[in-house]
């Protein structure tokens, strides 16, 4: 069953309190905290306070948006993280893989992330944590094929993907990367982009329709996935609104399941 909800830097302005009441204001059920701004890795205390009014709002934490690199020095390390998404009662980490194109990378760096990849996938299993890499530019999951290298290559089932629509391609082969490395989509970052010009999701529904009806078809997730809005239209609080409703639309539209109640 899909879940709907939002990635906290989306509004990196808004304090965790306000963010929790637009978040049930728009009728959205979860919320994937970011460790930059809201909830860092090494505030402990802070991180108990936000599962404390998250539960009083009824809503759950999707994931912990971390930006830890994978395979290379981070300014916090995984085991704090993890410590972190386990307060949250996360059920995923978000992280990059690496911090550079696949193009610019020789073996011993790509080794880096593998070896590092299992070890992360390796702790979070014991506190039954999915680590999901972030599908993005300049890093080791820039491209279909040096996504399903890597994640051959790391062969662990405690490692899988978001999926967000790639800039610079158009919707076809935007699908055709769906059916392609689908088998390993957890969670999805929506939005909608020209290039980089955010636009109202409203303009993007029978697109994401799509998008959606293929992730259904190839995902192997075997937890529920979160469709978590990302990126608004000029931080807008009214547009956030009309894309919460843009999004409930798609999911109904598309052939899944949904909770949004």
């Amino acid at each position: 069953m899909v879940k709907l909800g939002v990635c906290s830097v989306t509004f990196r302005n808004l304090s965790v309190e306000d963010l929790i009441r637009e978040v049930k204001r728009a009728g959205l059920k979860a919320i994937e905290w970011g460790s930059d701004i809201h909830v860092p890795p090494n505030n402990k205390k802070r991180a108990r306070e936000v599962v404390r009014i998250m539960d009083e709002a009824g809503l759950e934490t999707s994931s912990y948006g971390s930006y830890y690199r994978v395979g290379i020095e981070n300014e916090y390390s995984f085991e704090e993280v993890l410590e972190t998404a386990v307060i949250l009662k996360a059920k995923d980490i978000r992280v990059w893989a690496g911090r550079k194109g696949s193009s610019d990378v020789d073996d011993a760096y790509f080794n880096k992330v593998v070896r590092d990849s299992q070890r992360i996938a390796g702790l979070a299993a014991k506190e039954n944590i999915r680590v999901s890499y972030e599908y993005h530019r300049k890093t080791l999951t820039d491209t279909v094929e040096s996504t399903l290298k890597l994640l051959g290559t790391v062969n662990d089932e405690n490692i899988k993907l978001y999926w967000q629509p790639s800039i610079g391609l158009d919707k076809e082969s935007r699908l055709q990367n769906i059916k392609e490395i689908g088998q390993y989509i957890t969670n999805v970052h929506v939005f909608k982009w020209e290039q980089t010009n955010r636009l109202s999701l409203k303009e993007g529904i029978h697109e994401w329709i799509e998008y959606s009806n293929m992730i259904n078809r190839h995902s192997k997730n075997s937890k529920e996935p979160y469709y978590l809005l990302e990126f608004v239209k000029n931080d807008s609080l009214n547009q956030f609104y009309q894309d919460a409703e843009a999004l409930k639309e798609i999911i109904l539209q598309s052939k899944m399941n949904i909770n949004i109640n």
